[in-house]
């Protein structure tokens, strides 16, 4: 199963955006253990790429990348420390070359976009899906609105994501919706609150159907 087709069956993806995790293995195992198996990791964490190794160490069932990758050699780092995913944050003067470099090691890569001309730039350059950020602001009719000229085209939105809001992004026709600090709380991933998050997680998931 590729990592879309995950994204297909579970529709959310958790995205961890903390000062410093604790143990990165165990913060995978945790958003599992509530339903959540696909994890972005971001470059916005110091040391990124030990703590994907630590990720990719054991068997957690979790499929875990890196997300805010800007460049190239980032999109190379990442890959080589185990992600099996990469996400960007918009469109920079790197992107053509950090999806080759996604394609290139055989990993989906998943380019940032807002704006339909933005969605349509990413498509062009290979994009694998297209990350909506920051999807809060134009809400679900927005995400609605994109799918009218790009059917079938695979949205994720991004940013301002939470269990009150996922399933309106899904009934929009997102592939799937990144769930950030509604489940893993920069706080709760530093001090190692495996069993908060596990909870939040399950919340969230519940929160989908």
């Amino acid at each position: 199963m590729t990592t879309l087709d995950l994204l297909r069956e579970d529709r959310v993806l958790s995205v961890v955006r903390a000062p410093e995790i604790g143990d990165a293995r165990d913060l995978c195992a945790a958003l599992v253990a509530g339903g959540i198996h696909v994890i972005e990791l971001t470059f916005t964490t110091p040391d990124l790429p030990r703590h994907l190794e630590r990720a990719a160490s054991g068997d957690t069932g979790a499929v875990v990348g890196a997300g805010t990758v800007q460049t190239a050699a980032q999109a190379r780092t990442a890959v080589e420390a185990g992600a099996a995913f990469l996400v960007t944050p918009g469109q920079g003067p790197e992107a053509a070359a950090v999806v080759a470099a996604a394609h290139d090691a055989g990993v989906p890569i998943v380019l940032g976009a807002f704006t339909p001309s933005e969605v349509m730039t990413a498509l062009a350059l290979g994009s694998d899906a297209v990350k909506i950020f920051p999807a809060h602001h134009l809400g679900p009719k927005y995400l609605k609105d994109l799918s009218g000229p790009f059917p079938g085209v695979p949205l994720i939105p991004s940013g301002g994501v939470n269990a009150g809001n996922a399933r309106q992004f899904l009934d929009a026709g997102a592939l799937a919706v990144s769930a950030g600090t509604d489940v893993v709380s920069p706080a709760d991933v530093a001090a190692g609150r495996w069993a908060d998050i596990t909870t939040k997680a399950a919340a969230f998931c519940s929160a989908l159907s």
